[in-house]
């Protein structure tokens, strides 16, 4: 009996613009993130395997559920194994994060949740809508309550405690701003585990010691989660800020909750959750979040607010944002204690989210004119973003029909990729810039062969 061309599969990918070579490089590339090396059926795949698909022939193995990961981060939608036309069942809200868990065994469970992670993905299910839904006001609150009983530990945790974590948190964060987040990634989550978590049950001296202990291990966990998601490492990320969030919540810090909130919103705005990304963007600006804030910090928090508006077609609540946020990082000055966690955010950083905003608002012209402020205003300690904003700016080049431009803006980001850098948001920019490459390979621009085959050598040797 012959087979029937699965059409679902054949029309997603023509959404996609993906070649079958093209749709079986992202595959490989989620299977790469989610496996972590484990040989399983179908775990690396060529265009063969695209092609018989798309002729009919089911999937096996884990072949479902990567491929609608891979089409979800490309359509910036949830798709599911159903959508695509394959008879596997899929299990509703198995990525939903226990809110109900307690922060200290979440953190014990640290490298244990990446098995859970992807078995609940080999399931069947995708990084989705489910696990973006956030606790309600009542969660806050009692989170927020000193435990009943008190620690019997011997060990006593003071002040200087709490600096020697803030000092390994501000050491890491800058690494990771200079090399991307696939550098010590996981050096944090053993320090997490295995220092942070004795210092968390330990006796306190005080209340005040207490809360600032908490607020320090959540803004590790949050670091965790950022050098994850800057990793591409998607899983992890949204599992180490559910783990940050619980932290600063139970460390009373309203401010450091919408950081971290902030953080989420970002990331599922960049895998295409546009609807979420704003109800959590909403958040991580209400209350007390936003107002008890210092202004770099409000700034962070509303700029990205703004993006998450513009994806979704507010296009005037956007641009208030936008002001709002240039507004509140005038008003970071000397003799204003800012948080370090925000030791990143200034000009150049507002420069790149206001020039992604506009972008998203389709207004490419003064796109461009920002990324550019973005990239003349930041500094050499900042390497991984730079190479993020450049990528960005030479796809807004692109778009706006200027190749030559786009190409040397691009043979920058390569520079700075092949000098050091570990990150799977710059890499996707490679990626990227090759897709965007492609109707003009054989109109004979020099510029573009040799720029498309330095791309090509360069993922060649990193995925």
């Amino acid at each position: 009996m012959a087979r029937e061309r699965n059409g679902k599969f054949a029309a997603l990918l023509e959404e996609a613009r993906w070649s079958r070579a093209q749709a079986a490089a992202a595959y490989n590339r989620v299977a790469e993130e989610t496996l972590q090396g484990e040989v399983r059926e179908n775990s690396r795949i060529g265009r063969s395997h695209v092609s018989m698909w798309v002729a009919g022939v089911q999937p096996k193995g884990v072949a479902p559920a990567i491929l609608s990961q891979a089409l979800s981060r490309r359509l910036r939608r949830e798709i599911t194994p159903e959508e695509v036309g394959f008879a596997v069942p899929t299990s509703p809200a198995q990525g939903a994060l226990d809110w109900r868990v307690d922060p200290l065994i979440a953190l014990n469970d640290l490298g244990s949740d990446v098995d859970a992670n992807r078995r609940r993905l080999l399931a069947g299910g995708v990084y989705s809508a489910a696990a973006l839904l956030l606790p309600d006001e009542c969660w806050w609150t009692s989170m927020a309550e000193r435990p009943a009983t008190e620690s019997q530990a011997s060990k006593r945790v003071g002040r200087a405690d709490v600096d020697t974590v803030r000092e390994i948190t501000q050491a890491f964060s800058r690494l990771d701003q200079r090399r991307g987040g696939g550098h010590g990634r996981r050096a944090v989550d053993e320090y997490l585990k295995f220092e942070v978590l004795d210092f968390l049950r330990g006796r306190f001296a005080n209340d005040e010691t207490r809360r600032a202990m908490f607020a320090a291990s959540a803004e590790l966990a949050y670091l965790s989660g950022w050098m994850a998601f800057d990793n591409s490492e998607h899983a992890v990320a949204l599992n180490r800020f559910n783990v940050a969030v619980k932290l600063a919540a139970r460390s009373r810090s309203a401010p450091l909750s919408g950081h971290i909130l902030r953080a989420m919103a970002h990331q599922a705005l960049d895998l295409g959750f546009r609807h979420e990304a704003l109800k959590i963007a909403q958040a991580s600006v209400n209350g007390d979040r936003y107002t008890h804030a210092t202004p770099r910090e409000r700034a962070l928090l509303g700029v990205v607010h703004a993006r998450t508006l513009a994806a979704n077609g507010q296009k005037q609540a956007a641009a208030r944002a936008l002001l709002l946020a240039e507004d509140d990082l005038s008003n970071a000055r000397d003799g204003i204690l800012e948080p370090d966690r925000t030791f990143f955010f200034g000009e150049a950083s507002l420069a790149h989210e206001t020039a992604c905003t506009l972008r998203d608002l389709g207004d490419h012209q003064k796109a461009v004119k920002e990324f550019r402020r973005s990239v003349r205003t930041r500094g050499p300690a900042f390497r991984r973003t730079h190479a993020v904003t450049l990528g960005y700016l030479g796809a807004t080049q692109i778009a706006q029909g200027a190749v030559e431009e786009a190409c040397a803006t691009w043979s920058s980001v390569l520079d700075a990729m092949e000098d050091g850098i570990y990150s799977g948001r710059a890499r996707q920019a490679v990626a990227d810039m090759r897709s965007l490459l492609s109707p003009f390979r054989k109109r004979g621009v020099p510029a573009v062969g040799a720029l498309d085959a330095r791309a090509a050598s360069y993922l060649a040797h990193v995925q």
